[in-house]
């Protein structure tokens, strides 16, 4: 299946350089490009990509505005941000746009790969970059505690889904770690998000980073 993406970056050589990368898998396809937050939504509109890449810096429209955009009226495109900037604001805001994914441009280019075949099979991705920042960050005790007693109100199999949801499997590949039908994948998906309200995947990673369930921790239970 070909996975069509969408590359948005006001820098032409950044946006080469991009797609040359992309073009190195053949079940990757940009089907279109964009210069600017505007142009990347009304692109999108059009060409309906499986997955926006977006640059987080701008003009007229940055990469935020332009996830909060496309998550509002293309529900069914995925969103990964790439940027050269791993501050935690833009971490964070990026997390309250409900993006899919996050990537540095400094990043190996199989991250790149990677994170957008993670993204196009249903899973979060966080650069490992910036998975580091979250966790050293979540390093504060009571940042750990409260983490912990919100995974506490999940089940011990929410649990084990949340674990590998947060190492960036798809549905898919927890359903056959966890020998689980991938309808049953997302109906635990479904439950996780609401226990712990949040609005998506990536925001479910950061509570599992927090929590330690990716680091092979055991929260009380």
């Amino acid at each position: 299946m070909t996975i069509r993406v969408l590359l948005a970056d006001d820098e032409p050589l950044i946006r080469a350089g991009v797609k040359a990368i992309l073009a190195t898998d053949p079940e990757i396809e940009v089907v279109a490009e964009a210069s600017d937050g505007h142009e990347a939504v009304e692109l999108a509109r059009h060409h309906r990509p499986d997955i926006a890449v977006l640059d987080i810096r701008m003009p007229r429209l940055d990469g935020l505005g332009a996830a909060a955009e496309l998550r509002s009226t293309l529900p069914a495109t995925a969103v990964v941000l790439l940027t050269t900037f791993d501050e935690d604001d833009f971490v964070d805001a990026a997390m309250a746009h409900g993006v899919d994914g996050f990537l540095l441009k400094a990043a190996d280019p199989r991250e790149l790969l990677l994170g957008i075949r993670a993204v196009a099979g249903g899973a979060a991705y966080l650069s490992p970059r910036i998975a580091q920042k979250v966790i050293a960050r979540s390093g504060n005790a009571p940042t750990v505690a409260a983490a912990r007693r919100r995974v506490e109100t999940l089940t011990d199999r929410e649990r084990d889904v949340l674990a590998l949801l947060g190492r960036g499997l798809s549905n898919a590949d927890i359903g056959r770690a966890l020998f689980l039908a991938e309808a049953t994948v997302k109906f635990h998906v479904s439950a996780i998000l609401r226990r712990l309200a949040v609005d998506n995947r990536v925001q479910a990673a950061i509570v599992a980073y927090e929590a330690g369930l990716t680091r092979g921790d055991s929260p009380a239970r």
